[in-house]
């Protein structure tokens, strides 16, 4: 019996050290393959560690990775996806982010009014009902049938036009104070039909109708009328207003003299031509610096200032075949070989190659005039007789 019991317990030993090396072998396996996640540290390191258990010889363990497969970077599909939200932004691209936020938005300067008109003038006569101004372009009039029965001497009247609006401020020459502002053109009426809505140099405003609502609340919107109002935007009277505008002359330097009128010859009278513009007839004096105008032409008359400029075309359909650029004689250069003068556009400079007789002995600062064809090429100068 003890000889068959063995042989058997021989055979049960070895198959049970197989069965422990065969486990041994797996935990090594699962330890080394279990991958660790970017930043993180894996428990063995953090908690204390169990005695130690005897490993099986090196050779015996399997897919044991080495020391510099471990100093590897991860490949990058192995990157977490957090790991790429987290990237800082480039700070290149949040500069210009900002600077698009705060860059101003570029807006399109609204085109000058035409007609516009700003003068500043002083009574020269008046008599009740009618005012004679001399402005520093030429002589103005106003006339009413229901105000203006008394202006002193001692009063200044600046005279504005703006597209269809008017507006007339008396004031006193010593310290400025207002003694009447009158405003005509189309107004309307607020929603609760208590005040007129128009505009004024200093932009459009509401005006109460005070004593005068009920005659104020039958005009239609848009219709021209013509009211005083007082320092508290309350309407004090309605009545009618006239004016008669004559150009006769380059304003001084320092005048701030402005002007733009658009319209169409209608008569030549000796040096006197009649401009037939949207705010009625003008008298403008040939002087100026338009030369050999005629009937039935568009011109358009800027003055800004002590400077004249007149663009002269065959109709209001067709560009300008002539312009007469108007001021006072300054050269560009040392050698005299060009000018400069005002223009809309800005200053211009004109070659002198025709003007050597005309400037001849002229002073800087006299009044000269250069003629332009339409292509804007230098056809003659001219002295301001």
């Amino acid at each position: 019996m003890n000889r068959f019991l063995q042989p058997f317990r021989i055979i049960l030993w070895l198959f049970l050290v197989g069965v422990v090396n065969g486990c041994t072998a797996e935990l090594g396996l699962t330890e080394v393959a279990t991958p660790q996640t970017l930043g993180e540290t894996a428990p063995a390191q953090v908690e204390a560690s169990p005695e130690p258990h005897q490993l099986p010889p090196e050779s015996e363990q399997p897919g044991q990775p080495d020391a510099s497969s471990e100093l590897q970077p991860p490949l990058e599909s192995e990157i977490p996806d957090y790991a790429e939200e987290s990237a800082e932004p480039d700070s290149s691209i949040l500069l210009e982010e900002e600077a698009a936020e705060h860059e101003p938005e570029v807006s399109t300067p609204e085109p000058e009014a035409n007609p516009s008109i700003m003068l500043t003038g002083r009574v020269w006569r008046a008599k009740p009902g009618i005012v004679f101004l001399k402005t520093p372009v030429g002589l103005l009039s106003l006339s009413s049938k229901t105000t203006l029965r008394t202006i002193p001497a001692s009063q200044e009247i600046s005279f504005v036009i703006h597209d269809d609006h008017l507006v007339v401020d008396i004031v006193k020459r010593t310290d400025g104070t207002l003694v009447h502002r009158y405003l005509s053109g189309p107004f309307k009426q607020s929603e609760d039909d208590t005040q007129l809505i128009g505009w004024t140099p200093e932009g459009e405003q509401a005006f109460h109708m005070g004593n005068h609502a009920r005659a104020l609340s039958n005009r239609k919107d848009g219709e021209s009328i013509t009211v005083e109002v007082d320092t508290t935007n309350t309407v004090i009277g309605v009545h009618d207003l006239q004016f008669d505008l004559q150009v006769g002359q380059i304003g001084t330097r320092g005048s701030a003299a402005h002007l733009l009128l658009t319209g169409t010859i209608s008569k030549l009278k000796s040096n006197f031509i009649f401009f037939r513009t949207p705010i009625g007839i003008v008298n403008v004096n040939a002087k100026i610096g338009i030369k050999n105008a005629k009937v039935g032409q568009t011109m358009t008359l800027r003055m800004h200032d002590h400077h004249v400029v007149a663009d002269l075309s065959a109709s209001s359909d067709s560009a300008p075949n002539r312009r007469f650029v108007t001021g006072p004689l300054e050269f560009a250069t040392p050698d005299r070989a060009s000018v400069r003068l005002w223009t809309p556009e800005g200053e211009q400079t004109y070659p002198t190659d025709l003007a050597k007789g005309t400037l001849k002995g002229v002073k800087e600062g006299t009044p000269i005039t250069v003629e332009l064809n339409g292509q804007g090429d230098v056809v003659e100068f001219h002295r301001m007789k």
